[in-house]
């Protein structure tokens, strides 16, 4: 007996795009309300992410605060969901994080099975951060899960899960 699967994706290029838009608005919420990065280092960041989701790379992103000390002061984590149904595009916002002296945001992306040696070298030229590799502790265990938003495009989906103190 054989069995058979159909996937069908229903977002484009565009969906992506439109969703990254959102995204790129938190970010730089993130940027001017905290400090830690310039306006323009977060439109860099929104560009890569962009770059990584067009090419089916990107499974999640998660950026913290962190304090010279490195302790967490707050973080929010996207998971992208391309299986997602009746869902309402919210807008963006809900991200004024506190100013902190000398804070720095840790940008960490989450890749898919996808993301391989070849697709790291082809991706590479279009990319405006160079990223490394990175053994972080992205779990926020100091800090407490609250409500977050959802931002999607005819099936393509950013999760978004907000954590403070």
């Amino acid at each position: 007996m054989a069995y058979a699967s159909t996937i069908t994706e229903t977002y484009t290029k565009t969906d992506i795009e439109i969703v990254i838009r959102r995204f790129r608005a938190d970010i730089i919420m993130i940027a001017q309300s905290s400090g830690a990065i310039t306006e323009n280092k977060a439109r860099d960041y929104a560009y890569d992410v962009e770059v990584f989701a067009k090419h089916k790379c990107l499974d999640g992103v998660d950026i913290t605060l962190l304090s010279s000390e490195g302790q967490e002061i707050e973080a929010v984590r996207y998971t992208v969901d391309t299986n997602t149904r009746n869902l309402a595009m919210e807008r963006p916002g809900g991200v004024m994080w506190r100013h902190v002296s000398n804070a720095t945001l840790r940008i960490v992306l989450i890749f898919t099975k996808n993301y391989d040696e070849v697709k790291r070298v082809r991706l590479q030229k279009q990319l405006k951060i160079k990223w490394v590799p990175t053994d972080a502790d992205i779990d926020h265990s100091s800090l407490k899960s609250i409500s977050g938003r959802s931002y999607v495009s005819n099936g393509w989906t950013l999760r978004r899960e907000d954590f403070k103190r």
